[in-house]
């Protein structure tokens, strides 16, 4: 649930006047001096300290104690500064006949000084992919669901705020490394042949991140799950609780907005990881632009390496070839050499259908199985005069192609309807299957793990359930092309609501 719009959020800024005024060299330097003296834990000063302060920088050679004074007047006015008087004993005359004053610098100042000096040094998007944080939120997570309620006052807070800090670093380095890989610049070294030098640093530094993320996701998405309402409200009612009780002079907002607060926070952890109705979750997206990333990295490479191999100079083939001739001692020698370099007949270029094995982009020629055509002679003693050929008639092919599909499909719902007689299934009750078999066995596996519910509904209106998704349990699956570890999932089959009635209406009619 989203939080309504405070009061603060609709109010103008005063404070960042300063920024944009007219004198902002001497607005800057002043504040960006109180905000040093401010992590050096000096918090009230006098108007000669601030200007002996800002006069050791040498940036404002023309600057005057009296000019000072009226800008440190103007932000106090902005609200960048609070005021109080000096009670100190005066140390000159122009000291007593002053009005004698010490600054503070306000909680926004601080924080927009804070802003200001990280801006100072963004250079690009920067971001990082931790596959650790990943870990540490799993864990945190575990720690809430097993958490002791008669631990030490404190241990709630703690670990809300290590699940939430690791929360935003994961999502927003991730987003702003993902980010990095799409600028221009990014572009431009893509297609250099120096990018070559990262591409598998790069590569592999991106599929450690996806493998990560694949591992812990689950982990992350069952520990949400496995944490009811109440439990929930349990805890955010007493990291309130442990919030409220640090001793503070400044007002806290009051328990109902801070648990409203934390609650937004949960509901935006669980947003990010398990999604929010048909909408994807945000891991999914990081996920698919992370693969998408790779994607591009291995098609600039081939693009690169093709290039590479396309590069040939005609200048040095020539020169080669020549030299190769002045080597010659034997005319006939030569004559042979020139028969097989220049002899050649224009390239006959063939045109067909090509059968690839594979869609993949990285797939060498080389490694396609070859495509087999019969040549006729173009020579017309040979050939004489043919009548021109009818267009072939496949009908008989598609008729063959046709009932193998048929065929499949009556074995697909035979198959099928067996499950759902069966009702059950686990990986190690399968024996030695069939190679399709397995592929789909792994396709079931995906789907299944990908689902909200872990459950997909087959074309055939089976709907197909995985009960154990994060089991420990080990078996190994044999088929005829080998043989594969993998965790003992247990499937349910169940037909469809809508399958069920269309059956129920079918079997009434033939009933009357």
């Amino acid at each position: 649930m989203d939080l309504p719009l405070s009061g603060r959020l609709m109010r103008n800024i005063p404070e960042l006047k300063y920024v944009n005024a007219d004198n902002v060299a001497r607005y800057r330097v002043i504040m960006r001096y109180f905000y040093e003296e401010y992590k050096r834990l000096r918090y009230w000063m006098k108007p000669e300290e601030v200007y002996e302060g800002v006069m050791r920088w040498g940036v404002l050679p023309d600057y005057t104690l009296d000019q000072c004074m009226a800008d440190l007047d103007q932000l106090e006015e902005w609200g960048n500064l609070a005021s109080r008087h000096d009670a100190g004993r005066a140390s000159t005359l122009e000291e007593y006949m002053r009005k004698k004053l010490q600054y503070l610098l306000k909680p926004y100042s601080i924080e927009i000084e804070r802003l200001l000096e990280s801006l100072e040094k963004v250079t690009g998007y920067g971001g990082s992919l931790e596959p650790t944080l990943f870990d540490s939120i799993a864990e945190k997570l575990f720690a809430i669901r097993r958490m002791d309620w008669e631990t030490e006052p404190g241990s709630a807070l703690e670990l809300w705020t290590s699940l939430y800090d690791a929360f935003k670093r994961l999502h927003e380095n991730a987003a702003d490394y993902i980010a990095s890989m799409q600028t221009a610049k990014a572009e431009e070294m893509m297609v250099t042949e120096s990018f070559l030098i990262y591409k598998d640093r790069l590569t592999h530094y991106l599929q450690n991140f996806v493998q990560a993320l694949q591992r812990s996701a689950y982990k992350i998405e069952g520990n949400l799950e496995q944490i009811p309402a109440n439990l929930r409200d349990l805890f955010l009612d007493r990291v309130a609780d442990e919030e409220l009780s640090k001793p503070r002079l400044e007002d806290l907002p009051d328990k109902e907005t801070m648990i409203a607060e934390l609650r937004h926070g949960w509901s935006n952890l669980e947003r990010w990881f398990r999604g929010d109705g048909n909408a994807p979750s945000e891991l999914a997206l990081l996920e698919r632009a992370t693969k998408d990333t790779i994607a591009r990295i291995v098609r600039s490479v081939i693009r690169l390496q093709e290039r590479k191999r396309s590069g040939i100079s005609r200048k040095k083939e020539l020169e080669y070839l020549a030299g190769w001739f002045a080597r010659m001692e034997r005319l006939e020698d030569a004559h042979v050499l020139a028969g097989l370099v220049f002899g050649l007949f224009r390239t006959r270029h063939l045109q067909g259908e090509d059968l690839r094995s594979t869609d993949r982009a990285d797939q060498s020629m080389w490694d396609e199985a070859p495509t087999t055509r019969a040549l006729r002679s173009r020579s017309r003693k040979r050939i004489g005069r043919q009548e021109t050929e009818p267009v072939p008639e496949h009908a008989e092919r598609k008729k063959r192609e046709r009932e193998a599909y048929l065929r499949r499909q009556a074995e697909e719902r035979a198959a099928m309807q067996e499950l759902v007689r069966r009702g059950k299934l686990t990986v190690s009750e399968l024996g030695v299957v069939p190679s399709a078999v397995r592929m789909r066995l792994l396709q079931w596996i995906g789907r299944c793990n990908t689902a909200p519910r872990h459950s997909f509904m087959t074309p055939e209106g089976v709907v197909i359930a995985m009960t154990n998704p994060r089991t420990e349990r080990r078996t190994v699956l044999r088929s005829e092309d080998g043989d594969l570890e993998l965790p003992d999932y247990e499937f349910v089959f169940s037909m469809g609501d809508a399958v069920r009635m269309a059956a129920a209406a079918a079997e009434g009619g033939r009933n009357e």
